[in-house]
C-alpha cells in the first residue's frame, strides 16, 4: 500500500530532484514574467469592478467619467512603486522584499510588521483569486453557481500540486495560460475599442444603470481608489523573489518588473476604458467583463475564450502567493521567528511547507466567506499598502543614512512612493475599515506576538543546549554505574521476544514490568511466562484507574526501585508494525502513548524495537 502511494505522490508531485539541480529550476524572463506578475495581471479582471461597485449605486451613469480618473491615479501609483522597487532589488538582490528591507532598516518589530502583513496578504491573495476565477467559470455557466465553494476548493488543490511539482514545472505549467489571457484581453480591447469607434457600433447596457442618486465626493473617489488598488497588489512578489531568477538574477528581476508595469497598464487601463464605453454595471452574477465581451463578441466562441482565460489567470494569480509566501517564510524561519520546517525544500526543491499551509490556510477562508470576492475583497490590499509603506520608508532611510552615488535622487523615488503608499494605506483602511479590514489589524499584530513567542521559545532552547568553551564533558564512572532495563510487557509474543533479546546485549539487570488493569488477563501472561521457563521475575503492579503509564513511572521514580542521577534507565518498548496503512487504525497505539509520557523525562532513555506484521 505504501509504495501504491508513493508512486501516485510521485505521479503527482514528481520525482525527486538533486539539491544540485537547483539552479535548473529557476526563471528567465520569459517564464518568470507569468509566474511572478500574474497576480497583478489579473487584478485587472476586478479591480474596475470594485470602483464601479463603489460608485455606480451613488452617482449611476457619472460613474465612467469619474472610473477614468481615479483609474489613473492608480496606474500613476503603479509606476511610482515600479521605481521604487527596482531600488530594491538593486539594493537586496537576496530577495525578502518588505521584511528584510524594513528589518533592516527600522529593526527587528518593524520587519515582522512588514512579514505578518505580507503573510495575511498572500492568504487573501488564493482565496480571492480562487473566487474571483470560480465567478468567471460560473458567469459563463451559471448552473454552476451553487458549487461555487468546492468549485474553488478544487482549483486550490491543482495549484497546489502544480507548485509540489517544483519551480521548473510549474511555471511552464501556469506561464502558458498566463500569455494566452494578455493576447486576448488585449485583442478584446482592441476590437472593442474599433467596434464603436469605426464599426458605429451603439453600445447597449445589458443591465440598466441606475439613476443619478448622489452627489460626487471626496469621500466617494477615495472609496473608489481605495477598492482599485487591488490591481497593485502582487508587484511586491518581484523584489521578494529575485532568488528565484537566473543569473543575472537582479537584471531579470527588474525587467519582469518593468514588463509587469506595462502589461497591467494596457489591460487595466483598456478594460476601465471599455467599462465606460460599453457601460457595464456590476452584479454578483454576471462579471464586469463577461457583461463587456458579451457585447463586444456576442455569444460565440471568442466570448468564451476571454471567460476561460479570465477564469485561469485569476487563478493563476494565486501562483503569485505560492511562489512568494514560501519564500518569505523561508526567510523569517531562518532568522528564528517562524518554525524551522519552513527552510526545508521538498522533494522538488520547492519550499513545499509553506505551499501546503497557503493551500490549506486560504481554503478555510473560501469555506468562512462562501467562497464571495465582495466579502474577501474588504480585507485585501491593506496588509500589502503596509508593508509597500515600510518598504519604501526603509529604502528612503538606507539612502539617507548611506549615501553613495545617486542617493538624493534614489531618496526621492523612495520618499515620494513611501508618502503616496502610505496615504493610500490610510484611505484603504478608513474606507474599508468598518466593512471587514479591521480583522487585518487585529490579525497583524496577533501574528507579530505569534512570531516572538516562537522566537522566544528558539531562543530558550538554543540557551539550555549551548556548550561553553570551557566546559569539560562530565566525567563518569561507567565500570560503577548501574544500567536498569525495564521492558513493559502487556501480552507474551513475537514481538515482547525480540525486545527482551535487545535488552539483554544491553544490560544484565533487566526488569519485566506489567501493568494489571484486569485480573484474568494478568493470571494468564503469569501462567504463560511460567510455561515457557524466563529466567527473569515479572514486577505486577495493579492499576485501579486502567492507567499503564502512572504505575510505570511510579515505579521508575519509587524507593522500591531506586535508579539514581548517575545511573542509565532504558526502557525497551516492544512495538509492532502494519504495513498497511489502515492497520494501525485498528491497535491501541500502546507503545506510541509511553513514549510520549517518558519522552518528557530527563533521566530516561526510550528504545523502541519494532516488528514487522505483513498482511495479505
Amino acid at each position: 500500500m505504501s509504495l501504491k502511494l508513493g508512486n501516485l505522490l510521485d505521479n503527482l508531485t514528481g520525482k525527486r530532484l538533486k539539491t544540485e539541480e537547483i539552479a535548473q529550476e529557476k526563471f528567465n524572463v520569459f517564464w518568470g514574467l507569468p509566474i511572478m506578475s500574474s497576480d497583478a495581471i489579473s487584478s485587472v479582471a476586478y479591480a474596475g469592478e470594485e470602483i464601479l461597485w463603489k460608485l455606480i449605486p451613488i452617482i449611476g451613469i457619472l460613474s465612467y467619467n469619474y472610473m477614468l480618473y481615479v483609474s489613473l491615479c492608480i496606474v500613476f501609483l503603479m509606476f511610482m512603486l515600479t521605481f521604487s522597487y527596482r531600488q530594491t532589488i538593486d539594493a537586496y538582490p537576496e530577495g525578502g522584499g518588505s521584511y528584510i528591507v524594513a528589518k533592516d532598516n527600522f529593526g527587528r518589530n518593524t520587519g515582522l510588521v512588514a512579514g505578518a502583513s505580507l503573510i495575511i496578504d498572500y492568504i487573501l491573495t488564493v482565496a480571492v483569486s480562487a473566487s474571483a476565477s470560480t465567478a468567471a467559470i460560473t458567469s459563463a455557466v451559471p448552473a454552476l453557481l451553487s458549487h461555487k465553494v468546492a468549485i474553488t476548493l478544487i482549483l486550490i488543490i491543482f495549484l497546489v500540486i502544480g507548485n509540489l511539482r517544483g519551480i521548473r514545472e510549474s511555471s511552464k505549467l501556469f506561464g502558458v495560460p498566463t500569455y494566452l489571457f494578455i493576447f486576448s484581453i488585449l485583442f478584446m480591447i482592441l476590437w472593442g475599442i474599433i467596434k464603436v469607434h469605426f464599426g458605429g457600433y451603439v453600445p447597449k447596457p445589458v443591465y440598466n444603470v441606475p439613476a443619478v442618486s448622489g452627489e460626487v465626493t471626496w469621500f466617494l473617489l477615495l472609496n473608489a481608489f481605495a477598492a482599485g488598488c487591488t490591481a497593485l497588489t502582487g508587484i511586491e512578489a518581484v523584489s521578494n523573489g529575485v532568488p528565484s531568477f537566473k543569473e543575472p538574477s537582479q537584471k531579470h528581476a527588474k525587467t519582469v518588473l518593468l514588463l509587469l508595469s506595462l502589461i497591467v497598464l494596457m489591460v487595466f487601463g483598456g478594460i476601465s476604458y471599455l467599462a465606460t464605453l460599453y457601460h457595464a454595471v456590476p452584479n454578483s452574477k454576471v462579471t464586469v467583463v463577461a457583461q463587456i465581451s458579451h457585447q463586444i463578441f456576442g455569444g460565440n466562441i471568442m466570448f468564451y475564450v476571454i471567460q476561460c482565460t479570465t477564469a485561469i489567470i485569476l487563478i493563476m494569480a494565486s501562483n503569485t502567493a505560492f511562489t512568494g509566501l514560501p519564500l518569505l517564510l523561508a526567510f523569517i524561519a531562518k532568522d528564528g521567528y517562524a518554525p524551522r520546517q519552513f527552510t526545508k525544500r521538498g522533494k522538488r526543491l520547492s519550499y513545499s511547507n509553506g505551499i501546503i499551509v497557503l493551500g490549506v490556510l486560504s481554503s478555510i477562508l473560501v469555506i468562512i466567506f462562501k467562497g464571495d470576492t465582495h466579502f474577501l475583497l474588504p480585507l485585501y490590499a491593506v496588509g500589502v499598502f503596509i508593508s509597500f509603506t515600510l518598504s519604501q520608508f526603509g529604502m528612503f532611510t538606507r539612502w539617507i543614512r548611506n549615501k553613495g552615488r545617486g542617493w538624493k535622487y534614489r531618496a526621492v523615488i523612495n520618499g515620494v512612493g513611501g508618502l503616496l503608499t502610505f496615504i493610500t494605506t490610510i484611505i484603504i483602511g478608513v474606507t474599508r475599515f468598518k466593512h471587514g479590514a479591521w480583522i487585518v489589524f487585529i490579525l497583524i499584530p496577533a501574528l507579530v506576538y505569534i512570531m516572538l513567542k516562537i522566537n522566544e521559545h528558539y531562543r530558550k532552547v538554543a540557551k539550555q543546549l549551548k556548550l561553553s568553551v570551557d566546559e569539560m564533558p562530565k566525567k563518569v564512572n561507567f565500570s560503577e554505574q548501574k544500567r536498569y532495563v525495564i521492558v513493559p510487557i502487556d501480552t507474551l509474543n513475537k514481538s515482547f521476544l525480540k525486545a527482551l533479546n535487545y535488552a539483554r546485549t544491553i544490560s544484565k539487570n533487566i526488569i519485566i514490568f506489567h501493568v494489571s488493569i484486569d485480573g484474568e488477563s494478568t493470571n494468564k501472561l503469569l501462567k504463560k511466562w511460567d510455561e515457557y521457563d524466563i529466567d527473569i521475575p515479572i514486577v505486577v503492579k495493579k492499576s485501579s484507574y486502567r492507567s499503564v503509564i502512572g504505575p510505570l513511572v511510579k515505579f521508575i521514580e519509587s524507593e522500591e526501585y531506586y535508579a539514581g542521577p548517575e545511573d542509565t534507565v532504558t526502557v525497551v518498548i516492544p512495538q509492532f508494525v502494519i504495513t498497511k496503512w489502515w492497520g494501525n487504525i485498528l491497535h491501541n497505539q500502546t507503545a506510541l502513548l509511553i513514549k510520549t509520557i517518558l519522552l518528557k523525562r530527563r533521566n530516561i532513555a526510550i528504545v523502541t524495537i519494532p516488528y514487522i506484521i505483513d498482511e495479505c
